[in-house]
């Protein structure tokens, strides 16, 4: 009987106490503490779940959120009202100027541009030669005024063969041009021919100039460049290029042949001690096809040559 009494009152002692009196302070109840109306703020999402392909901030197979749309259409309303609605407020005349004047500064005034693409000696077998190549234009970037010469001999001989184009050029496409006008030939037999082509910049960067040519005695004729810069550094360049030339009859006065009547296969070295002035040497190799070697051996030269060529390259 006394253990049992002894074990209800060490029973009460040890019991938790009420959570009023828990709260009591010298003989006070404190009151219960309100609720806060602000909402708790969401968990952060567990980047490294989300790193280990898990879907942060939700159960195993909720879809996650799209995130925000960085592309969303126009509204409906878009496009519905005038034109040029400046016009209501500033007059016609003053946005026609003020137009005219944004199209200037971004981009579309004329500018002239002129390069020395190749201007070079070649040493061969037999008679050391020479080469020019050169272009520019002068226009905006949609349509310009368009000049090229090119031309070769031998040191020595003088000048071989020469030629002068001039050629309006409008864009029909980004990065290309269709070019037209006429060539005159400066050296050999006098021949002027209408001029056809396009010139501009294919996938991987490579240049291509390609023309068609149809001379006053009906002869038509073909020549495509292609040349791509390919750099080892910031200022050392390699630059493979391909000309061919083709034709599409026999002209023994000019000494070509039909079809493809010359190749060449080059490359050249070049090192930009600014970027509008840069030597350079390489190698070139050319090959005369079909009649065209028959005219070559006929006045005496080879119908394959290989040359080491030495030059400048510059425009401004």
């Amino acid at each position: 009987m006394r253990r049992s009494a002894l074990a209800s009152v060490l029973l009460g002692l040890t019991a938790p106490a009420p959570l009023a009196a828990q709260h009591q302070h010298h003989g006070a109840e404190t009151p219960a503490p309100t609720p806060d109306p602000t909402p708790a703020p969401a968990p952060a999402p567990d980047l490294h779940a989300a790193h280990a392909g898990e879907e942060p901030g939700g159960a195993p197979g909720e879809p996650p959120s799209p995130g925000p749309e960085f592309e969303t259409p126009p509204p409906p309303e878009a496009g519905s009202g005038p034109p040029r609605a400046a016009d209501a407020i500033w007059g016609a005349e003053a946005m026609a100027a003020a137009r005219a004047a944004l199209r200037r500064s971004h981009g579309d005034f004329p500018l002239f541009w002129f390069q020395g693409d190749r201007i070079e000696t070649q040493l061969r077998e037999g008679a050391d030669g020479f080469l020019w190549d050169i272009q520019g234009y002068y226009g905006g970037p949609t349509r310009r005024l368009w000049f090229k010469s090119e031309g070769e001999g031998a040191w020595g001989d003088g000048v071989e063969e020469a030629a002068l184009q001039a050629l309006y050029a409008a864009a029909f496409t980004p990065f290309w041009d269709v070019q037209a006008g006429l060539r005159q030939d400066l050296a050999g037999p006098d021949t002027t021919h209408a001029v056809i082509g396009v010139q501009g910049l294919a996938p991987y960067m490579f240049e291509i100039d390609a023309a068609l040519f149809l001379s006053t005695r009906g002869d038509l004729t073909a020549r495509i460049e292609a040349e791509i810069d390919q750099r080892i550094t910031q200022r050392l360049i390699l630059q493979p290029r391909v000309e061919a030339n083709l034709s599409a009859q026999e002209i023994p006065r000019l000494g070509i042949g039909a079809g493809l009547d010359e190749l060449a296969l080059g490359a050249r070295l070049r090192y930009e001690f600014a970027r509008e002035f840069a030597p350079y040497v390489g190698i070139e190799q050319s090959w005369r096809g079909g009649r065209g070697a028959d005219f070559a051996r006929a006045r005496g030269e080879a119908p394959s040559v290989t040359s080491l060529v030495a030059g400048i390259r510059f425009w401004f």
